[in-house]
């Protein structure tokens, strides 16, 4: 949802005008904190945006417009180029290679987008349809992170191990509230003290991050104090977008003195009934596969399962004082609970999951949805297709979300899973809405593509959702993947037989 301050400029195709988009983006970076070398790191990457927009998609196009959107985020500043020039294919575009100086020593194909990714934080690509296309750079504003807090002794690679203080068996008095802003420095602390640097999410080891998304009302953090206030844990939703109907039950951690003290049961009690900015239908939560324990916990407070994420995470995510294997990239269980009543849906699964995704709606107590064939003659509509990718490297996975359906649709996702291999992503999860006849119909030509059964999840970006993924040359051993529930476990035997690789 764009924030309310954002500032738009539009420009015709004409690189003479490239110094007014940089001192529009210059002020508004200024207005939001940023100082050199941000400001010049910004500068620079949206020239090349403009240039590459400019010399590329409106080539030729003697009155042709852009719009440079600037758009504030509770940690940073956005940038938009929209247009609707000439149709571009990311994983088409020159790869950068430093040594191949060109004869006139002009600069190396691919130099442009090479910058724009080392500048910005994140750099992606959006095929709007009709509406044209859309460059998204982010760049985050510069926070210090828990380590800058931290004494020398505990940032040594190989630190000396401290003893344990023995778990606390006695019931002590504690309280759960929503985070003060003094205490996101024990959050960030209590990250790293039980999962060092593995969150895939990295906003939790920055302090200042995690006020400023708990102002935003993106994050809704609560804690376990004691009485005489030491730090117990730390449970939070975080929402994929602001307005979004679902949030991710995540960033959970306790100290182990404190284990056996109920934090978690009464930290998701105050998430589920804390009045929140955003209001929500639903949380969804992943499940470590390595070891039962997490699984165990979502099923013990009634977010039961509705999907499995292959090889979505290292090997290296983990918990400290929990053994888990770390032989294979981690999977995860999709857990859900609804928040409120929701109305019954029609839906229209694939006909030859239909039965498994009934299965998975009644194991998450879900409305009694009706399930249909796609109507006769059904077929894409005469439009271009939109679809959004969203990356996240530090995990080696990307999520793929149709947005609209159109005659090009199969072509866009096979281009954009080009892009992502090509870039060395190991999983790729796609977005399908299930409240659409068309999910159904184009299924199978997905699948065609290397994509297998992964799961649903309610009240997703567009409604509820069919998830299907895609395993970049992963050589998986399912008998390692710990699934704890019966409905875990079928899953697993069916997306064992649905995996392509499985069946080579």
């Amino acid at each position: 949802m764009p924030d309310s301050r954002s500032l738009k400029l539009t420009l015709p195709n004409d690189l003479t005008y490239l110094p007014i988009a940089q001192s529009f983006v210059r002020a508004t970076a200024q207005l939001l904190g940023f100082t050199e070398p941000q400001l010049n790191h910004l500068e620079v990457a949206v020239e090349e945006g403009i240039t590459n927009v400019v010399k590329h998609a409106l080539a030729g196009e003697e009155h042709a417009t852009f719009t440079l959107i600037c758009e504030p985020q509770p940690l940073g500043l956005c940038l938009r180029l929209r247009e609707k020039g000439m149709p571009f294919d990311p994983a088409r575009a020159a790869q950068y290679r430093p040594e191949a100086l060109t004869e006139d020593g002009s600069a190396p194909a691919g130099l442009g987008i090479h910058l724009m990714r080392k500048l910005m934080d994140e750099l992606s690509f959006h095929n709007l349809g009709a509406e044209g296309k859309e460059t998204r750079m982010l760049k985050r504003l510069p926070q210090r992170d828990i380590t800058s807090y931290l004494p020398a002794a505990d940032l040594a690679p190989n630190p000396e191990p401290k003893p344990q203080p023995a778990a606390i068996t006695e019931r002590i008095p504690y309280q759960v509230r929503r985070l003060q802003a003094g205490e996101a420095i024990e959050v960030a602390r209590g990250a790293y003290k039980s999962h060092g640097y593995t969150f895939f999410e990295e906003l939790i080891y920055y302090p200042d991050s995690i006020v400023k998304l708990n102002e935003a009302g993106t994050l809704v953090s609560v804690v376990a104090v004691t009485d005489d206030g030491r730090f117990m844990g730390h449970s939070a939703l975080l929402y994929p977008e602001a307005g979004a109907r679902i949030a991710e039950l995540t960033f959970v951690f306790v100290d182990p003195e404190y284990r056996s003290q109920g934090c978690f049961k009464r930290m998701c009690a105050e998430l589920f009934n804390t009045p929140k900015r955003f209001p929500l239908d639903g949380i969804y939560a992943y499940a470590v596969t390595n070891h039962p324990f997490t699984q165990k916990t979502m099923v013990k407070y009634g977010i039961n399962d509705c999907g499995l994420a292959m090889a979505v995470s290292p090997a290296t995510w983990h918990f400290k004082g929990i053994d888990g294997d770390t032989s294979q990239r981690m999977s995860v269980v999709l857990c859900y609970k609804y928040l409120t009543v929701t109305p019954a849906l029609t839906l229209y699964p694939p006909a030859r999951h239909r039965a498994l995704i009934e299965k998975l709606y009644a194991n998450i107590g879900a409305p009694a949805h009706a399930y249909a064939d796609p109507p006769a003659g059904t077929a894409l509509p005469a439009q271009a297709a939109q679809l959004t990718t969203t990356l996240y490297p530090s995990e080696g996975c990307a999520e793929l979300t149709v947005d609209a359906y159109g005659t090009d649709i199969e072509r866009e996702v096979q281009q954009a899973v080009r892009d992502c291999c090509l870039r060395q992503f190991t999983a790729i999860i796609l977005h399908l809405n299930l409240e659409d006849p068309l999910t159904a119909v184009m299924t199978p030509a997905f699948e065609k593509l290397g994509f297998f059964f992964c799961g649903i999840l309610p009240r997703d970006r567009h409604g509820d959702t069919l998830l299907l993924q895609y395993l970049n040359n992963v050589a998986l051993d399912y008998s390692k993947v710990i699934a704890i529930s019966p409905v875990a476990q079928e899953l697993l035997a069916y997306l064992q037989k649905e995996d392509p690789a499985q069946r080579r």
